[in-house]
Protein backbone atom coordinates (compact mmCIF):
# COMPACT_ATOMS: atom_id res chain seq x y z
CA UNK A 1 0.00 0.00 0.00
CA UNK A 2 3.42 2.56 0.06
CA UNK A 3 5.06 2.85 -3.05
CA UNK A 4 8.85 2.34 -3.89
CA UNK A 5 10.58 4.17 -6.59
CA UNK A 6 14.73 4.35 -7.53
CA UNK A 7 17.02 5.57 -10.23
CA UNK A 8 20.42 4.53 -11.00
CA UNK A 9 21.61 6.30 -14.28
CA UNK A 10 23.95 9.38 -15.25
CA UNK A 11 21.77 12.09 -13.83
CA UNK A 12 21.37 13.54 -10.77
CA UNK A 13 19.37 11.32 -9.06
CA UNK A 14 17.53 13.46 -6.71
CA UNK A 15 15.02 15.52 -8.71
CA UNK A 16 14.43 12.10 -10.47
CA UNK A 17 13.30 10.26 -7.54
CA UNK A 18 11.38 13.17 -6.17
CA UNK A 19 9.65 13.19 -9.15
CA UNK A 20 8.98 9.76 -8.81
CA UNK A 21 7.63 9.68 -5.64
CA UNK A 22 5.41 12.45 -6.58
CA UNK A 23 3.88 9.96 -9.69
CA UNK A 24 3.52 7.56 -6.48
CA UNK A 25 0.82 9.85 -4.41
CA UNK A 26 -1.92 8.34 -5.81
CA UNK A 27 -0.94 5.31 -3.91
CA UNK A 28 -1.93 6.72 -0.74
CA UNK A 29 0.45 7.24 1.82
CA UNK A 30 1.55 9.61 5.29
CA UNK A 31 5.54 10.33 5.15
CA UNK A 32 8.20 10.14 2.59
CA UNK A 33 11.62 9.95 2.43
CA UNK A 34 14.32 9.83 -0.02
CA UNK A 35 17.93 7.99 0.14
CA UNK A 36 20.75 8.92 -2.17
CA UNK A 37 24.44 6.86 -2.41
CA UNK A 38 27.78 7.87 -3.46
CA UNK A 39 30.51 7.02 -0.83
CA UNK A 40 28.17 8.47 1.44
CA UNK A 41 24.68 7.95 2.42
CA UNK A 42 22.17 11.27 2.42
CA UNK A 43 18.80 10.55 4.22
CA UNK A 44 16.39 12.71 3.65
CA UNK A 45 12.74 12.18 4.92
CA UNK A 46 9.25 13.72 6.29
CA UNK A 47 6.02 13.23 7.57
CA UNK A 48 3.17 14.78 5.75
CA UNK A 49 2.89 15.37 2.10
CA UNK A 50 5.96 14.65 -0.57
CA UNK A 51 6.04 18.30 -0.88
CA UNK A 52 7.10 18.98 2.01
CA UNK A 53 9.91 17.24 0.92
CA UNK A 54 12.67 19.14 -0.31
CA UNK A 55 14.32 18.26 -3.27
CA UNK A 56 18.05 16.81 -2.73
CA UNK A 57 20.06 19.02 -4.26
CA UNK A 58 23.54 16.74 -4.66
CA UNK A 59 24.34 17.11 -8.58
CA UNK A 60 27.29 14.38 -7.91
CA UNK A 61 24.83 11.66 -7.38
CA UNK A 62 23.09 9.33 -9.96
CA UNK A 63 21.83 6.26 -7.63
CA UNK A 64 18.56 6.92 -5.13
CA UNK A 65 15.75 4.95 -4.06
CA UNK A 66 12.32 6.94 -2.09
CA UNK A 67 9.06 5.67 -0.84
CA UNK A 68 5.61 7.16 0.48
CA UNK A 69 4.42 5.12 3.40
CA UNK A 70 0.94 4.12 4.70
CA UNK A 71 0.87 3.12 8.38
CA UNK A 72 1.12 -0.13 9.73
CA UNK A 73 3.66 -0.43 12.16
CA UNK A 74 4.17 2.75 13.88
CA UNK A 75 2.37 5.95 13.66
CA UNK A 76 3.20 8.59 10.57
CA UNK A 77 6.11 10.17 11.73
CA UNK A 78 9.91 11.39 10.46
CA UNK A 79 11.20 8.78 12.56
CA UNK A 80 8.91 5.94 10.99
CA UNK A 81 9.32 7.21 7.32
CA UNK A 82 11.45 5.37 5.10
CA UNK A 83 14.42 5.20 4.28
CA UNK A 84 15.52 2.87 7.34
CA UNK A 85 19.20 2.75 7.82
CA UNK A 86 22.08 0.90 10.12
CA UNK A 87 23.61 1.66 12.81
CA UNK A 88 26.54 2.56 10.89
CA UNK A 89 24.21 4.77 8.88
CA UNK A 90 26.05 3.19 5.61
CA UNK A 91 22.70 1.08 4.35
CA UNK A 92 19.18 2.75 3.43
CA UNK A 93 16.54 -0.05 3.00
CA UNK A 94 12.56 0.78 1.53
CA UNK A 95 10.27 -1.51 2.41
CA UNK A 96 6.33 -2.61 0.90
CA UNK A 97 4.82 -5.39 2.69
CA UNK A 98 4.93 -6.35 6.05
CA UNK A 99 7.51 -8.59 7.76
CA UNK A 100 5.82 -11.22 10.17
CA UNK A 101 8.59 -12.00 12.23
CA UNK A 102 10.35 -9.08 12.69
CA UNK A 103 9.55 -9.20 16.79
CA UNK A 104 11.60 -12.06 17.14
CA UNK A 105 14.23 -10.73 14.58
CA UNK A 106 14.33 -7.41 16.91
CA UNK A 107 14.57 -9.21 19.49
CA UNK A 108 17.36 -11.14 18.37
CA UNK A 109 19.36 -7.34 17.21
CA UNK A 110 18.81 -5.46 20.30
CA UNK A 111 22.24 -6.70 21.93
CA UNK A 112 24.30 -5.20 19.54
CA UNK A 113 21.70 -2.47 17.57
CA UNK A 114 19.61 0.49 18.34
CA UNK A 115 16.64 0.65 16.42
CA UNK A 116 15.28 4.53 16.18
CA UNK A 117 11.26 3.64 14.62
CA UNK A 118 8.32 1.17 15.76
CA UNK A 119 8.86 -0.39 12.17
CA UNK A 120 9.15 -3.51 11.30
CA UNK A 121 11.18 -2.46 8.21
CA UNK A 122 14.16 -1.59 10.78
CA UNK A 123 15.61 -4.85 10.80
CA UNK A 124 16.20 -5.28 7.48
CA UNK A 125 19.31 -2.67 7.17
CA UNK A 126 20.69 -4.06 10.77
CA UNK A 127 20.38 -7.74 8.83
CA UNK A 128 22.42 -6.39 6.36
CA UNK A 129 24.79 -4.73 8.31
CA UNK A 130 25.38 -7.43 10.43
CA UNK A 131 26.29 -9.91 7.10
CA UNK A 132 28.67 -7.27 5.26
CA UNK A 133 30.30 -7.89 8.25
CA UNK A 134 31.38 -10.82 7.06
CA UNK A 135 33.14 -8.95 3.86
CA UNK A 136 30.52 -10.18 1.38
CA UNK A 137 28.86 -8.18 -1.57
CA UNK A 138 25.58 -5.90 -0.67
CA UNK A 139 23.97 -8.78 -3.21
CA UNK A 140 24.90 -11.74 -1.45
CA UNK A 141 23.69 -9.70 2.09
CA UNK A 142 20.79 -8.72 1.17
CA UNK A 143 20.16 -12.63 -0.26
CA UNK A 144 20.90 -13.73 3.49
CA UNK A 145 18.37 -11.32 4.73
CA UNK A 146 15.94 -11.98 2.43
CA UNK A 147 16.61 -15.67 3.73
CA UNK A 148 15.56 -14.32 7.29
CA UNK A 149 12.28 -12.79 6.49
CA UNK A 150 8.58 -14.14 7.08
CA UNK A 151 5.68 -12.28 4.98
CA UNK A 152 5.28 -9.94 2.18
CA UNK A 153 8.06 -7.64 0.59
CA UNK A 154 9.06 -5.73 -2.09
CA UNK A 155 12.84 -3.71 -0.66
CA UNK A 156 15.45 -1.61 -2.42
CA UNK A 157 18.62 -1.71 -0.90
CA UNK A 158 21.54 0.64 -1.36
CA UNK A 159 24.64 1.44 0.56
CA UNK A 160 27.71 3.72 0.78
CA UNK A 161 30.58 2.47 -1.30
CA UNK A 162 28.71 -0.30 -2.85
CA UNK A 163 27.70 0.53 -6.39
CA UNK A 164 24.09 0.40 -7.49
CA UNK A 165 20.55 -1.21 -5.62
CA UNK A 166 19.46 -4.25 -4.61
CA UNK A 167 16.01 -4.94 -5.07
CA UNK A 168 13.99 -8.02 -3.79
CA UNK A 169 10.18 -9.29 -4.31
CA UNK A 170 8.31 -10.95 -2.41
CA UNK A 171 4.48 -11.25 -2.94
CA UNK A 172 4.68 -7.74 -3.00
CA UNK A 173 4.57 -5.84 -6.80
CA UNK A 174 7.84 -4.14 -7.79
CA UNK A 175 8.67 -3.83 -11.30
CA UNK A 176 12.32 -2.02 -13.38
CA UNK A 177 12.18 0.02 -15.95
CA UNK A 178 14.84 0.19 -18.54
CA UNK A 179 16.11 3.15 -20.85
CA UNK A 180 19.50 3.63 -23.18
CA UNK A 181 21.68 4.84 -19.99
CA UNK A 182 19.32 4.21 -16.87
CA UNK A 183 17.19 1.47 -14.72
CA UNK A 184 14.56 2.49 -12.83
CA UNK A 185 12.63 0.97 -9.73
CA UNK A 186 8.90 1.21 -9.15
CA UNK A 187 6.01 -0.35 -7.20
CA UNK A 188 4.33 0.54 -10.65
CA UNK A 189 4.75 2.02 -13.94
CA UNK A 190 3.68 5.16 -12.84
CA UNK A 191 6.73 6.05 -11.01
CA UNK A 192 9.00 6.54 -13.93
CA UNK A 193 6.85 6.76 -17.08
CA UNK A 194 7.58 9.95 -17.99
CA UNK A 195 10.96 8.37 -18.74
CA UNK A 196 10.52 4.88 -20.08
CA UNK A 197 7.73 2.38 -21.02
CA UNK A 198 10.01 -0.46 -21.44
CA UNK A 199 9.53 -2.59 -17.76
CA UNK A 200 10.23 -6.02 -16.70
CA UNK A 201 7.99 -7.29 -13.63
CA UNK A 202 10.10 -8.88 -11.12
CA UNK A 203 8.45 -12.66 -9.55
CA UNK A 204 8.47 -13.30 -5.95
CA UNK A 205 11.38 -14.85 -4.94
CA UNK A 206 13.54 -12.84 -7.26
CA UNK A 207 16.97 -10.23 -6.46
CA UNK A 208 18.05 -8.34 -8.59
CA UNK A 209 21.38 -6.42 -8.57
CA UNK A 210 20.53 -3.00 -10.73
CA UNK A 211 23.60 -0.60 -12.19
CA UNK A 212 22.93 2.22 -14.72
CA UNK A 213 23.10 -0.13 -17.61
CA UNK A 214 23.11 -3.74 -16.35
CA UNK A 215 20.12 -5.75 -14.53
CA UNK A 216 20.96 -9.31 -13.12
CA UNK A 217 17.79 -11.24 -11.55
CA UNK A 218 18.40 -14.21 -9.39
CA UNK A 219 15.81 -16.79 -7.77
CA UNK A 220 16.74 -18.93 -5.21
CA UNK A 221 20.71 -18.04 -5.48
CA UNK A 222 20.47 -18.57 -9.35
CA UNK A 223 20.59 -16.26 -12.54
CA UNK A 224 17.16 -15.99 -14.04
CA UNK A 225 15.57 -14.02 -17.34
CA UNK A 226 12.95 -12.16 -17.20
CA UNK A 227 11.03 -10.71 -19.89
CA UNK A 228 10.79 -7.20 -20.73
CA UNK A 229 7.44 -5.24 -22.18
CA UNK A 230 6.84 -2.43 -22.97
CA UNK A 231 3.37 -1.27 -21.68
CA UNK A 232 0.74 0.65 -24.09
CA UNK A 233 0.25 3.66 -22.25
CA UNK A 234 2.50 6.90 -21.68
CA UNK A 235 3.24 9.62 -19.40
CA UNK A 236 -0.28 11.62 -21.30
CA UNK A 237 -2.06 9.21 -20.22
CA UNK A 238 -1.04 9.32 -16.41
CA UNK A 239 -1.54 12.88 -16.54
CA UNK A 240 -4.43 15.28 -15.70
CA UNK A 241 -4.93 16.69 -18.71
CA UNK A 242 -6.29 19.62 -18.16
CA UNK A 243 -8.48 18.22 -15.20
CA UNK A 244 -8.78 19.15 -11.75
CA UNK A 245 -8.79 15.95 -10.45
CA UNK A 246 -7.60 12.64 -12.06
CA UNK A 247 -11.06 11.09 -10.86
CA UNK A 248 -12.68 13.48 -12.96
CA UNK A 249 -10.45 12.62 -16.03
CA UNK A 250 -10.92 8.85 -15.51
CA UNK A 251 -14.83 9.24 -15.04
CA UNK A 252 -14.19 11.29 -18.85
CA UNK A 253 -12.44 8.67 -19.77
CA UNK A 254 -15.08 5.66 -19.59
CA UNK A 255 -16.27 5.90 -23.21
CA UNK A 256 -12.90 5.64 -24.36
CA UNK A 257 -12.02 2.73 -21.85
CA UNK A 258 -15.56 0.71 -23.30
CA UNK A 259 -14.36 1.36 -26.51
CA UNK A 260 -10.98 -0.69 -25.46
CA UNK A 261 -12.71 -3.47 -23.51
CA UNK A 262 -15.08 -4.59 -26.36
CA UNK A 263 -12.19 -3.84 -29.22
CA UNK A 264 -12.05 -6.87 -31.39
CA UNK A 265 -13.77 -9.69 -29.27
CA UNK A 266 -17.39 -9.31 -30.24
CA UNK A 267 -17.96 -10.85 -34.08
CA UNK A 268 -21.04 -9.09 -35.49
CA UNK A 269 -22.02 -10.91 -38.05
CA UNK A 270 -22.26 -14.32 -35.84
CA UNK A 271 -23.01 -12.68 -32.94
CA UNK A 272 -20.18 -14.33 -31.15
CA UNK A 273 -17.43 -13.26 -28.68
CA UNK A 274 -13.69 -14.13 -28.55
CA UNK A 275 -11.88 -13.57 -25.29
CA UNK A 276 -8.93 -15.20 -26.26
CA UNK A 277 -8.62 -17.39 -23.35
CA UNK A 278 -7.72 -21.19 -23.19
CA UNK A 279 -10.17 -23.13 -21.49
CA UNK A 280 -11.42 -25.86 -23.35
CA UNK A 281 -15.22 -26.04 -24.41
CA UNK A 282 -15.52 -29.80 -22.46
CA UNK A 283 -14.33 -28.23 -19.20
CA UNK A 284 -16.48 -25.32 -19.20
CA UNK A 285 -19.82 -27.45 -20.36
CA UNK A 286 -18.79 -29.55 -17.38
CA UNK A 287 -18.21 -26.72 -14.85
CA UNK A 288 -21.46 -26.54 -11.74
CA UNK A 289 -20.41 -23.59 -10.05
CA UNK A 290 -18.43 -20.33 -10.41
CA UNK A 291 -16.88 -18.46 -7.91
CA UNK A 292 -16.33 -15.22 -8.05
CA UNK A 293 -13.22 -13.11 -5.32
CA UNK A 294 -12.83 -10.01 -5.45
CA UNK A 295 -12.93 -6.96 -2.70
CA UNK A 296 -14.09 -3.53 -2.87
CA UNK A 297 -15.48 -2.14 -6.25
CA UNK A 298 -14.35 -5.51 -7.70
CA UNK A 299 -16.62 -7.26 -5.70
CA UNK A 300 -19.66 -4.96 -6.43
CA UNK A 301 -18.31 -5.47 -10.17
CA UNK A 302 -18.53 -9.67 -9.65
CA UNK A 303 -22.25 -8.89 -7.54
CA UNK A 304 -23.22 -7.31 -10.88
CA UNK A 305 -21.49 -10.32 -13.21
CA UNK A 306 -23.18 -13.07 -11.31
CA UNK A 307 -26.53 -12.17 -11.97
CA UNK A 308 -25.17 -12.28 -15.68
CA UNK A 309 -23.39 -15.57 -15.59
CA UNK A 310 -26.14 -17.54 -13.51
CA UNK A 311 -29.01 -16.30 -16.14
CA UNK A 312 -27.15 -16.50 -19.42
CA UNK A 313 -24.68 -19.47 -18.72
CA UNK A 314 -27.32 -21.27 -16.54
CA UNK A 315 -24.39 -21.86 -13.72
CA UNK A 316 -24.74 -21.07 -9.78
CA UNK A 317 -22.69 -18.91 -9.46
CA UNK A 318 -21.32 -17.06 -5.91
CA UNK A 319 -19.29 -13.50 -5.33
CA UNK A 320 -17.19 -13.95 -1.92
CA UNK A 321 -15.17 -11.23 -0.76
CA UNK A 322 -11.77 -12.61 -0.89
CA UNK A 323 -10.59 -11.94 2.49
CA UNK A 324 -13.01 -13.93 3.71
CA UNK A 325 -12.47 -16.76 0.88
CA UNK A 326 -12.14 -20.54 2.08
CA UNK A 327 -12.73 -23.36 -0.25
CA UNK A 328 -15.20 -25.13 1.49
CA UNK A 329 -18.54 -26.86 1.66
CA UNK A 330 -17.82 -30.02 -0.64
CA UNK A 331 -17.29 -28.29 -3.65
CA UNK A 332 -16.24 -30.49 -6.29
CA UNK A 333 -13.05 -28.28 -7.57
CA UNK A 334 -12.56 -29.94 -11.10
CA UNK A 335 -16.41 -28.78 -11.64
CA UNK A 336 -15.47 -25.06 -10.05
CA UNK A 337 -14.13 -22.04 -11.85
CA UNK A 338 -12.63 -19.63 -9.73
CA UNK A 339 -12.70 -15.94 -11.21
CA UNK A 340 -10.34 -13.04 -9.56
CA UNK A 341 -11.47 -9.78 -10.33
CA UNK A 342 -8.94 -6.89 -9.57
CA UNK A 343 -7.85 -4.06 -10.88
CA UNK A 344 -4.06 -4.11 -9.96
CA UNK A 345 -3.38 -7.61 -10.43
CA UNK A 346 -1.85 -7.13 -6.88
CA UNK A 347 -4.84 -7.36 -4.21
CA UNK A 348 -3.26 -9.43 -1.55
CA UNK A 349 -6.39 -10.16 -0.56
CA UNK A 350 -7.68 -11.46 -3.77
CA UNK A 351 -4.11 -12.95 -4.65
CA UNK A 352 -4.59 -15.65 -1.46
CA UNK A 353 -7.87 -16.63 -2.50
CA UNK A 354 -6.74 -17.57 -5.13
CA UNK A 355 -3.94 -19.41 -4.45
CA UNK A 356 -6.46 -20.89 -1.58
CA UNK A 357 -8.49 -22.20 -4.89
CA UNK A 358 -5.69 -23.36 -6.57
CA UNK A 359 -4.31 -25.60 -3.87
CA UNK A 360 -8.07 -26.68 -3.54
CA UNK A 361 -7.35 -28.07 -7.79
CA UNK A 362 -9.92 -25.72 -9.17
CA UNK A 363 -9.32 -23.95 -12.14
CA UNK A 364 -8.64 -20.18 -12.34
CA UNK A 365 -9.66 -16.85 -14.54
CA UNK A 366 -8.37 -13.49 -13.70
CA UNK A 367 -10.08 -10.21 -14.74
CA UNK A 368 -8.00 -7.52 -14.28
CA UNK A 369 -5.97 -4.28 -15.38
CA UNK A 370 -3.03 -4.64 -15.38
CA UNK A 371 -0.46 -6.65 -18.16
CA UNK A 372 2.38 -8.22 -16.00
CA UNK A 373 0.94 -8.04 -12.72
CA UNK A 374 0.96 -10.89 -10.36
CA UNK A 375 -2.34 -12.16 -10.80
CA UNK A 376 -1.58 -12.84 -14.46
CA UNK A 377 1.05 -15.08 -13.86
CA UNK A 378 -0.38 -16.97 -11.06
CA UNK A 379 -3.77 -17.59 -12.52
CA UNK A 380 -4.57 -20.22 -15.11
CA UNK A 381 -6.14 -17.85 -17.37
CA UNK A 382 -6.77 -13.96 -17.77
CA UNK A 383 -8.95 -11.71 -19.50
CA UNK A 384 -7.79 -7.79 -19.70
CA UNK A 385 -10.02 -5.01 -19.07
CA UNK A 386 -8.00 -2.26 -20.96
CA UNK A 387 -9.40 0.16 -19.14
CA UNK A 388 -5.81 2.01 -18.88
CA UNK A 389 -3.73 3.52 -16.35
CA UNK A 390 -6.82 4.57 -13.39
CA UNK A 391 -4.30 7.09 -10.95
CA UNK A 392 -7.41 8.23 -8.66
CA UNK A 393 -7.73 5.91 -5.86
CA UNK A 394 -11.74 5.51 -6.04
CA UNK A 395 -12.12 3.48 -8.97
CA UNK A 396 -14.28 4.86 -11.46
CA UNK A 397 -13.33 3.26 -15.27
CA UNK A 398 -12.31 -0.04 -14.14
CA UNK A 399 -15.66 -0.63 -12.97
CA UNK A 400 -17.85 -0.59 -15.95
CA UNK A 401 -14.94 -1.82 -17.96
CA UNK A 402 -14.94 -4.88 -15.43
CA UNK A 403 -18.91 -4.90 -16.12
CA UNK A 404 -18.38 -5.15 -19.60
CA UNK A 405 -15.73 -7.68 -19.64
CA UNK A 406 -17.44 -9.95 -17.37
CA UNK A 407 -20.88 -9.64 -19.42
CA UNK A 408 -18.72 -10.43 -22.58
CA UNK A 409 -17.88 -13.55 -20.31
CA UNK A 410 -21.26 -14.52 -19.28
CA UNK A 411 -21.93 -14.52 -23.44
CA UNK A 412 -18.90 -16.67 -24.17
CA UNK A 413 -20.03 -19.18 -21.18
CA UNK A 414 -23.59 -18.80 -22.63
CA UNK A 415 -22.70 -19.80 -26.29
CA UNK A 416 -20.14 -22.31 -25.36
CA UNK A 417 -22.61 -23.75 -22.65
CA UNK A 418 -25.57 -23.67 -25.70
CA UNK A 419 -27.25 -22.33 -22.87
CA UNK A 420 -27.78 -18.29 -24.23
CA UNK A 421 -30.11 -17.91 -27.54
CA UNK A 422 -28.93 -16.15 -30.48
CA UNK A 423 -31.83 -13.77 -29.84
CA UNK A 424 -30.87 -12.75 -25.83
CA UNK A 425 -26.94 -12.81 -26.61
CA UNK A 426 -27.33 -10.23 -29.52
CA UNK A 427 -29.63 -8.51 -27.26
CA UNK A 428 -26.81 -8.71 -24.47
CA UNK A 429 -23.92 -7.66 -27.34
CA UNK A 430 -25.93 -4.44 -28.87
CA UNK A 431 -26.37 -3.08 -24.53
CA UNK A 432 -22.77 -3.82 -24.47
CA UNK A 433 -21.82 -1.65 -28.06
CA UNK A 434 -24.38 0.95 -26.71
CA UNK A 435 -22.10 1.61 -24.00
CA UNK A 436 -19.74 4.62 -25.21
CA UNK A 437 -22.28 6.37 -26.04
CA UNK A 438 -24.95 5.94 -23.35
CA UNK A 439 -21.74 6.95 -20.81
CA UNK A 440 -20.95 10.05 -22.99
CA UNK A 441 -24.88 11.21 -22.73
CA UNK A 442 -24.52 10.92 -18.90
CA UNK A 443 -21.41 12.83 -19.12
CA UNK A 444 -23.26 15.45 -21.26
CA UNK A 445 -25.52 16.18 -18.65
CA UNK A 446 -22.72 16.92 -16.01
CA UNK A 447 -23.91 20.75 -14.85
CA UNK A 448 -26.99 19.37 -14.11
CA UNK A 449 -25.74 16.45 -11.92
CA UNK A 450 -23.26 18.91 -10.47
CA UNK A 451 -26.16 21.36 -9.51
CA UNK A 452 -27.86 18.35 -7.66
CA UNK A 453 -24.88 17.29 -5.43
CA UNK A 454 -24.54 21.01 -4.59
CA UNK A 455 -27.95 20.91 -3.52
CA UNK A 456 -27.44 18.20 -1.29
CA UNK A 457 -23.92 18.34 -0.11
CA UNK A 458 -24.86 19.15 3.02
CA UNK A 459 -27.23 16.24 3.91
CA UNK A 460 -26.50 13.78 7.06
CA UNK A 461 -26.28 10.83 5.22
CA UNK A 462 -27.37 8.73 1.99
CA UNK A 463 -28.93 5.92 1.56
CA UNK A 464 -28.99 4.02 -2.15
CA UNK A 465 -31.07 1.62 -3.25
CA UNK A 466 -31.98 -0.79 -5.40
CA UNK A 467 -32.93 -4.16 -7.01
CA UNK A 468 -30.72 -6.97 -9.50
CA UNK A 469 -28.63 -5.00 -11.19
CA UNK A 470 -28.96 -2.21 -9.31
CA UNK A 471 -27.87 -3.26 -6.03
CA UNK A 472 -24.60 -3.85 -6.48
CA UNK A 473 -24.46 -0.04 -8.42
CA UNK A 474 -26.22 0.91 -5.14
CA UNK A 475 -23.33 -0.40 -3.26
CA UNK A 476 -20.96 0.86 -5.73
CA UNK A 477 -22.43 4.06 -5.80
CA UNK A 478 -22.51 4.81 -1.92
CA UNK A 479 -18.95 3.63 -1.66
CA UNK A 480 -17.59 6.11 -4.09
CA UNK A 481 -19.27 8.68 -2.12
CA UNK A 482 -18.23 7.83 1.38
CA UNK A 483 -14.66 6.77 0.15
CA UNK A 484 -13.77 10.98 -1.60
CA UNK A 485 -16.68 13.05 0.65
CA UNK A 486 -16.42 11.22 3.98
CA UNK A 487 -20.16 11.71 4.37
CA UNK A 488 -22.27 8.81 5.91
CA UNK A 489 -23.44 6.60 2.70
CA UNK A 490 -24.88 2.87 2.61
CA UNK A 491 -26.63 1.02 -0.07
CA UNK A 492 -28.92 -1.58 0.25
CA UNK A 493 -31.88 -3.97 -1.95
CA UNK A 494 -34.86 -1.75 -2.41
CA UNK A 495 -36.79 -4.54 -0.14
CA UNK A 496 -34.79 -4.13 2.88
CA UNK A 497 -35.19 -0.86 3.76
CA UNK A 498 -38.29 -1.47 5.85
CA UNK A 499 -36.57 -4.13 7.46
CA UNK A 500 -34.03 -2.02 9.53
CA UNK A 501 -32.61 1.05 7.72
CA UNK A 502 -36.05 3.32 7.32
CA UNK A 503 -35.04 4.08 10.93
CA UNK A 504 -32.45 6.41 10.14
CA UNK A 505 -34.69 8.36 7.21
CA UNK A 506 -35.18 11.67 7.73
CA UNK A 507 -36.08 14.68 5.53
CA UNK A 508 -31.89 15.47 5.77
CA UNK A 509 -31.05 11.71 4.54
CA UNK A 510 -31.11 11.55 0.52
CA UNK A 511 -32.04 8.17 -1.04
CA UNK A 512 -30.86 7.05 -4.26
CA UNK A 513 -33.55 5.39 -6.46
CA UNK A 514 -32.20 2.96 -9.25
CA UNK A 515 -35.15 3.07 -11.30
CA UNK A 516 -33.78 1.33 -14.72
CA UNK A 517 -34.12 -1.64 -17.25
CA UNK A 518 -33.33 -4.72 -15.26
CA UNK A 519 -34.08 -3.63 -11.82
CA UNK A 520 -37.19 -4.07 -10.75
CA UNK A 521 -38.23 -0.26 -10.97
CA UNK A 522 -41.93 -0.50 -10.48
CA UNK A 523 -41.16 -2.74 -6.74
CA UNK A 524 -38.46 0.08 -6.14
CA UNK A 525 -41.44 2.90 -6.23
CA UNK A 526 -43.44 1.08 -3.54
CA UNK A 527 -39.94 2.25 -1.36
CA UNK A 528 -39.77 5.38 -3.38
CA UNK A 529 -43.21 6.17 -1.51
CA UNK A 530 -41.73 4.54 1.70
CA UNK A 531 -39.33 7.13 2.37
CA UNK A 532 -41.43 9.96 0.90
CA UNK A 533 -43.63 9.36 3.39
CA UNK A 534 -41.05 10.21 6.34
CA UNK A 535 -40.15 13.32 3.99
CA UNK A 536 -37.04 11.97 2.56
CA UNK A 537 -36.16 13.56 -0.42
CA UNK A 538 -35.32 11.28 -3.22
CA UNK A 539 -33.21 11.06 -6.31
CA UNK A 540 -34.31 8.81 -9.03
CA UNK A 541 -31.97 7.51 -11.54
CA UNK A 542 -34.12 5.93 -14.63
CA UNK A 543 -34.56 6.15 -18.24
CA UNK A 544 -38.48 5.72 -18.36
CA UNK A 545 -40.12 8.53 -16.67
CA UNK A 546 -42.82 6.44 -15.75
CA UNK A 547 -40.84 5.33 -13.21
CA UNK A 548 -39.80 8.87 -11.62
CA UNK A 549 -43.06 10.80 -11.21
CA UNK A 550 -42.69 10.06 -7.06
CA UNK A 551 -39.47 11.72 -7.30
CA UNK A 552 -37.96 15.10 -6.57
CA UNK A 553 -35.25 15.16 -8.87
CA UNK A 554 -34.66 12.87 -11.82
CA UNK A 555 -30.55 12.08 -13.40
CA UNK A 556 -32.13 10.24 -16.96
CA UNK A 557 -30.33 7.56 -18.29
CA UNK A 558 -30.23 6.33 -22.07
CA UNK A 559 -32.25 3.36 -22.90
CA UNK A 560 -29.84 0.53 -23.12
CA UNK A 561 -31.48 -2.68 -21.77
CA UNK A 562 -29.78 -5.06 -19.13
CA UNK A 563 -26.46 -2.11 -19.60
CA UNK A 564 -28.72 0.72 -18.05
CA UNK A 565 -27.51 0.29 -14.23
CA UNK A 566 -24.01 0.37 -15.26
CA UNK A 567 -24.64 3.60 -17.09
CA UNK A 568 -26.33 4.94 -13.68
CA UNK A 569 -23.47 4.29 -12.00
CA UNK A 570 -21.50 6.81 -14.16
CA UNK A 571 -24.20 9.91 -13.06
CA UNK A 572 -23.42 8.38 -9.42
CA UNK A 573 -20.08 8.85 -9.94
CA UNK A 574 -20.24 12.14 -11.17
CA UNK A 575 -22.83 12.86 -8.42
CA UNK A 576 -20.23 12.09 -5.72
CA UNK A 577 -17.23 13.73 -7.25
CA UNK A 578 -19.46 16.93 -6.94
CA UNK A 579 -20.58 16.19 -2.80
CA UNK A 580 -16.67 15.79 -2.59
CA UNK A 581 -15.84 19.05 -4.66
CA UNK A 582 -18.35 21.25 -2.50
CA UNK A 583 -16.70 20.21 0.45
CA UNK A 584 -13.43 20.91 -0.90
CA UNK A 585 -12.43 17.35 0.07
CA UNK A 586 -8.85 16.02 -1.40
CA UNK A 587 -10.46 13.67 -3.98
CA UNK A 588 -7.38 12.14 -5.42
CA UNK A 589 -5.61 11.23 -2.08
CA UNK A 590 -8.97 10.46 0.61
CA UNK A 591 -7.80 9.94 3.78
CA UNK A 592 -6.57 6.32 4.83
CA UNK A 593 -6.89 5.18 1.80
CA UNK A 594 -4.37 3.07 -1.10
CA UNK A 595 -5.21 2.36 -4.66
CA UNK A 596 -3.74 -1.19 -4.53
CA UNK A 597 -3.64 -2.46 -1.02
CA UNK A 598 -1.06 -4.91 -1.59
CA UNK A 599 -0.73 -6.14 2.12
CA UNK A 600 -3.65 -8.28 4.02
Amino acid sequence: MCGITGYIGTEPAGEIVHQGLKNLEYRGYDSAGIALTSDTLSIHKTEGEVDELPVPSRDDVDCGIGHTRWSTHGEPTTENAHPHTDCTGDIAVVHNGIIENYDELKASLRATHVFESETDTEVIPHLIEDHLADDISLRSAVQRTTEQLEGSYAIAVTAAGHDGVVVAREDSPLLLGHSDDATYIGSDATAFIEHTNRVTYLESGDLAKLTADTITIYNDGEPVTRDTETLDWDADAAGKSGYEHYMLKEIHEQPRALRQAISGRVDDLSTSVDLDVDLPAEYLQSVEEIQIIACGTSYHAGLYAADLLEEHADVRTSVEIASEYDFTGGRDPWRTLVVAITQSGETADTLSALREAERAGARTLALTNTLGSTVTREADDTVFIRAGPEIGVAATKTFVSQVATATLLAVYLGQVRNTLSTETASELLSGVRDLPGAVQQILDQENAIKKTAQEYAGSDAFFYIGRRSGYPVALESALKLKEISYDHAEGFPSGELKHGPLALVTPDTPVIALLTAGTAPKKTLNNVKEVKSRGAPVIGVSSNPETTSHVDTTFDVPNCGPMEPVVANVALQLFAYYVADEKDRPIDKPRNLAKSVTVE
